[in-house]
């Protein structure tokens, strides 16, 4: 052998027990905190003990008059679409009454021209107060829960308050629905 030159030996190291299991209760500890997270439910969003619901039109405790027929008008077509549930108009055959008022119609501009000052855009908010009862058991689903909800307009595009309102009750209507699914 020449002198200087090593002859240099493959190095295999091995894991040690401790080393091994550390990785394996890593390992297990993370696909058991994973379980949770990646798995589904055949349950349905929805309550299974109601089958009707019977809504009572809004009342408006703003100035601005129309808006509740809007909103009762929305959220009837809603709940026929995207629940399991029929809307009834007697209150003794349905299963639950869904009631609510307008608390506030607010509406401000979002933007302004620099030039001459006018608005270009401005957006409507509705705020209600909802109260959903179940009437078999007395239960109240929804206790005078605050939702809000608004839409943008402009009347350089032709569009009006109504118009702004009748979007800002139907995502209203859309919230409402969404507050009746069941808490996972």
């Amino acid at each position: 052998m020449k002198k200087g030159l090593l002859k240099q030996r493959p190095v295999h190291r091995r894991f040690s027990f401790p080393c091994a299991l550390l990785c394996f209760g890593v390992l297990c500890a993370g696909l058991c905190g994973c379980s949770e997270i990646a798995s589904y439910s055949n349950e349905p969003l929805f309550p299974r003990d109601v089958s009707s619901v019977c809504l009572k039109m809004f009342d408006n405790q703003s100035f601005r008059r129309g808006v509740e027929y809007e909103l009762s008008d929305a959220l009837a077509k809603r709940i026929e679409a995207e629940t399991p549930y029929k809307i009834i108009s007697n209150e003794d055959l349905a299963d639950t009454v869904i009631s609510g008022q307008i608390t506030a119609i607010g509406e401000l501009a979002l933007s302004v021209d620099r030039d001459i000052g006018s608005v270009l855009e401005k957006e409507v908010e509705l705020q209600a107060v909802v109260t959903w009862k179940n009437l078999k058991t007395g239960e109240l689903l929804l206790d005078q829960q605050q939702v809000s909800a608004s839409a943008s307009y402009s009347e350089y595009q032709m569009q009006d308050f109504k118009y702004a309102s009748a979007l800002a009750a139907n995502n209203l209507a859309r919230k409402i629905v969404e507050l009746m699914e069941r808490k996972w």
